[in-house]
């Protein structure tokens, strides 16, 4: 969940165990980025041709590829790089940090969550609470023995170029902004905010003018991404329907906090129009990311599990047929997001983390 969504990880990963490692090896393609070994690849993730780990350490997500395929940005908590919350990161595509830290896009103060690139390849947004406190916020992670997000409502949106350099400020509304993607058309920004008394989503123009209100259904509204051609959303949304379940919820949202073990996916028309479900899974269906085609989403979901994990990567066609299981771990596979070409497919894993907590980013070479 792109409400800090690292947090999910922390989560699911309270009592997991080390990944078994696959059997079969993988085979590396001629691309510079393919760098691939056994450990990697598992049985029957038949659409990764290589496989290359980036991170070794810490919880790393939300990588997010530049308009032209050059660099991504990312979110990090590494103690060794000094952080004590998640901060953002620029990185080259064919670079790896086993031994040194990617240049800070953040500031380096409060928390940071969901950066995306601009078109221009040069700056990149974020969601910060540095304006309200300099130090990391206080993370809740349960409420009355059930797992919460808290939703901070110093996030605001800003953009920063790759010096790490504020130069605009998006949002100034009270409450919660944050989780802003922007659409491959490179004209909107698509963004969740509680500005109306719940978390809805949003559009807005790059320089933060003509915002406009795009979901009005109670429950979460969040994670969004534009389909490569700009006209659809995918989201994640929870949808609480009996009296207990909207009562939990509103009190939940009052106190800043949220429930995210029951979400499924949605689709809508990029003004909100032509809104569906697409998943009717159960559990946690979340961080939707359009193929290239368009025809298709890939996301995370735990609904195969009856203990809350694993999580593993299943892909769907946009009409809700031909659900497809795409990684086979046993703890956690999420935020999977393909490069604009569509060659490659980033996404964070606790594969190859010695039984450690820790989260890392892996770049695969997709295959169909």
């Amino acid at each position: 969940m792109r409400i800090s969504v690292l947090l999910l990880a922390l989560v699911v990963l309270a009592s997991c165990k080390q990944e078994p490692k696959g059997t079969e090896p993988a085979v590396a393609g001629d691309n510079p980025m393919a760098m691939s070994s056994d450990t990697l690849i598992y049985p029957g993730e038949t659409h990764f041709k290589s496989i290359r780990q980036v991170t070794f350490g810490g919880d790393n997500a939300e990588a997010y590829w530049s308009f032209d395929d050059s660099k991504l940005i990312f979110q990090s908590n590494y103690a060794k790089w000094g952080l004590e919350c998640d901060q953002m990161f620029i990185m080259g595509v064919n670079e790896t940090f086993q031994d040194h830290m990617p240049p800070m896009a953040s500031t380096g103060l409060g928390r940071t969550t969901c950066g995306y690139f601009l078109p221009d390849n040069e700056h990149v947004l974020y969601a910060s609470t540095h304006l309200r406190d300099s130090l990391c916020p206080e993370v809740p992670l349960r409420m009355n023995g059930k797992y919460v997000w808290p939703v901070y409502d110093s996030f605001d949106i800003f953009v920063a170029d790759l010096e790490g350099n504020i130069t605009a400020q998006l949002t100034d509304e009270p409450g919660y902004d944050a989780e802003a993607t922007v659409s491959p058309k490179g004209d909107k920004i698509v963004f969740t905010s509680d500005r109306s008394g719940d978390l809805e989503l949003y559009t807005m123009n790059l320089d933060g003018s003509g915002v406009t209100q795009i979901t009005d259904e109670l429950g979460y509204d969040g994670g969004a991404f534009f389909s490569p051609d700009g006209s659809q959303i995918i989201f994640r949304a929870s949808r609480p329907k009996t009296e207990a379940e909207i009562e939990e919820y509103k009190n939940l949202l009052a106190d800043g906090l949220v429930q995210p073990t029951n979400m499924e996916l949605f689709i809508c028309n990029a003004d909100g129009s032509d809104l569906r479900q697409l998943t009717f899974l159960g559990n946690a269906n979340w961080c939707p990311f359009f193929h290239p085609d368009g025809d298709r989403v890939l996301f995370a979901s735990n609904f195969e599990a009856d203990g809350g994990f694993p999580f593993n990567l299943y892909m769907i066609n946009t009409d809700g047929t031909g659900l497809q299981r795409v990684t086979h771990g046993k703890t956690f596979d999420a935020f999977p997001v393909f490069s604009n070409d569509g060659k490659h497919l980033i996404f964070s894993s606790n594969r190859n983390n010695g039984g450690t907590r820790d989260t890392n980013l892996f770049i695969a070479e997709w295959q169909d």
